[in-house]
């Protein structure tokens, strides 16, 4: 139920899957922590993070232009606040602008932050889930 993650390499992939599945799991302060009786029905999906590749939005609609709905997470940053939305998050928010709004929000950015302000890179995920093939 949590969701705590990398978004650079820092340490072997084993390790930080390791550490981020317990940090999911016991430390997302967006949950409680996962209770002894729950074990058994969980599953861990992993978000594979690929290359970042840094966009030079001019303004919104070259940002959009440069994102792929369902295919591109993405990442802004403006001085030391930082988002990412993974690309599974638009199946909950499809609309472009209303995805970068929000992801804005979680950034601690007002909605009318100019977005050739922001640094933004997009990139692509390999999902893998427990018992599955990747």
């Amino acid at each position: 139920r949590g969701c705590i993650g990398s978004l650079q390499a820092h340490q072997p992939l084993w390790r930080d899957v390791m550490d981020n599945a317990r940090a999911a799991a016991f430390e997302d302060p967006r949950f409680p922590p996962l209770g002894a009786s729950e074990l058994a029905d969980s599953r861990i999906s992993l978000s594979v993070l690929g290359p970042a590749e840094t966009l030079e939005p001019a303004n919104r609609d070259a940002l959009k232009r440069q994102l792929r709905p369902g295919t591109h997470g993405l990442t802004i940053s403006v001085g030391g606040k930082r988002a990412t939305f993974l690309p599974s998050v638009w199946q909950q928010l499809p609309d472009a602008d209303t995805f970068i709004d929000q992801l804005k929000a979680k950034a601690g950015l007002p909605q009318d932050f100019p977005d050739e302000r922001m640094t933004c890179q997009r990139y692509t995920v390999e999902y893998l889930t427990e018992g599955q093939p990747g």
